[in-house]
């Protein structure tokens, strides 16, 4: 048996294994023990080849893939603690009076839980569990509604510290630094887009998305200031201060992480809420994501060993490379294959399992250095749509596991296509323009 045919049978033979819902881990790291064993067999390479334990080890000692647990933390504790809950009333009050002002609200504060947790679930959870109801209550249209919430809590793929750039910056071997400072502009346009989005249904069906009643809002500036101020500047602080310590060189991400990690057990300290149960919580859902991810790479990165022992990624990068249009069909094939496989599997997988493959065709094309930093930006906006994008978007059902039974499944796919369809529109723009980018490099 050729190795020049094991290469592309192992590529897919783990693109059909995925399909049919085997664990992405175990089918990486399985599939990475067979076809090691056939390289040995046909004498491409020996057992010495097949430094698995080296590999394990480097990942587990990766000092950027730190930042991971870190932020999760984070996040997870201004969720249990009920800050994000806090966040929400205070904005809806502030933008209550105005048609759509709790949509706004959504937006406005899935932007800021997206700055200081990077964690997807957390925020679409937290939000679903607090505002839908009172959106619903107050007679929005439950599409708009749902679509809304889905698609604010998504915005913690792109809106730096995001885990999706955290793990892109791994992958590419760029500085994560420079993927946050990237992603900020796209980040932020992506949330102003929504915005716009939301204020064109409230002033074109105005029942869709009603003002508050006058006895909801805030009895006054003063209270209502107030209110801002004590709730919505600590959080505000904190971010700053994690964001602020990476754009401006003074901390790493994971040296910014810990901080952020540390700032948010005293946010919840100083609003008497730091318990026991709410620590053992945040403690309990870090270990189980960061534990997901550490499997998935350590799978991952034996499976890469074995592939490019079997000289499969020169077969890949020769056929990503002479594709039709050169570096912008390497562009759209990559960006076909993110969104394609964002319908059935996670990021996660999507990021371990791809970007290796899809890394050296685009430095033989000339994407380095800044220009790298552009395409992890352009993909991690792609692989956010793999949380809308139904069937299977995980933001999706994190909404279905709180929406009351009333909402239909169907009513929050309708919902998040008109979102997809910005994001997408988004994506493009930072496809054409990849200034947006690159400004503050």
């Amino acid at each position: 048996m050729s190795h020049e045919i094991l290469g592309p049978a192992m590529f897919g033979t783990v693109l059909l294994l995925i399909f049919l819902g085997f664990p992405v881990a175990f089918t990486l790291g399985g599939l990475a023990l067979i076809y090691g064993a056939l390289g040995v067999w046909i004498g491409h390479f020996d057992w010495a080849f097949l430094n698995f334990s080296g590999r394990v080890f480097g990942v587990m000692s990766n000092q950027v893939l730190l930042a991971v647990p870190f932020f999760v933390f984070m996040g997870n504790v201004l969720e249990r603690t009920r800050l994000a809950e806090d966040l929400l009333h205070t904005i809806g009050q502030l933008f209550g009076r105005r048609r759509g002002g709790l949509a706004f609200a959504v937006v406005f504060v899935g932007t800021l839980l997206a700055a200081a947790t990077g964690v997807v679930g957390a925020s679409v959870v937290a939000m679903g569990m607090i505002s839908l109801p009172v959106m619903l209550r107050y007679g929005y249209s439950p599409a708009l509604a749902t679509g809304t919430i889905c698609a604010a809590g998504t915005l913690g793929q792109i809106v730096p510290p995001s885990i999706v750039l955290i793990v892109l910056g791994d992958q590419l071997e760029v500085s994560v630094g420079d993927l946050f400072r990237g992603a900020l502009i796209p980040g932020l346009g992506l949330a102003l887009c929504y915005m716009v989005y939301v204020g064109a249904v409230a002033r074109w069906r105005p029942a869709a998305a009603p003002a508050l009643p006058e006895a909801e809002c805030a009895s006054s500036a003063a209270e209502l200031a107030g209110r801002v101020l004590r709730v919505l500047v600590p959080p505000l602080t904190l971010i700053l201060l994690v964001l602020g310590s990476i754009f401006f060189g003074i901390a790493t991400p994971t040296s910014a992480g810990a901080v952020g990690a540390v700032g948010a057990l005293g946010l919840a300290a100083c609003n008497r809420r730091l318990t026991f149960a709410a620590i053992r919580g945040a403690a309990e859902s870090t270990a189980k994501l960061t534990t997901m991810v550490m499997l998935l790479l350590i799978g991952s990165s034996a499976f890469i060993l074995v592939f490019r022992g079997l000289d499969g990624e020169v077969w890949l990068r020769d056929l990503l490379t002479n594709l039709p249009g050169g570096r912008l069909g390497l562009i759209l094939v990559a960006n076909l294959a993110v969104f394609g496989l964002g319908f059935f599997i996670d990021f996660f997988e999507i990021a371990f399992i791809v970007l290796p493959l899809l890394k050296p065709a685009a430095e033989a094309l000339g994407i380095e250095g800044e220009s790298m930093v552009w395409f992890g930006v352009m993909l991690a906006m792609n692989l956010q749509t793999s949380f809308l994008t139904p069937p299977f978007g995980f933001a999706l059902f994190y909404l279905r596991g709180v929406a009351p039974p009333e909402v239909p499944t169907t009513v929050i796919y309708r919902g998040v296509l008109p979102f997809v369809a910005i994001q997408l529109f988004a994506l493009g723009v930072v496809i054409v323009f990849p200034e947006l980018v690159t400004a503050l490099l």
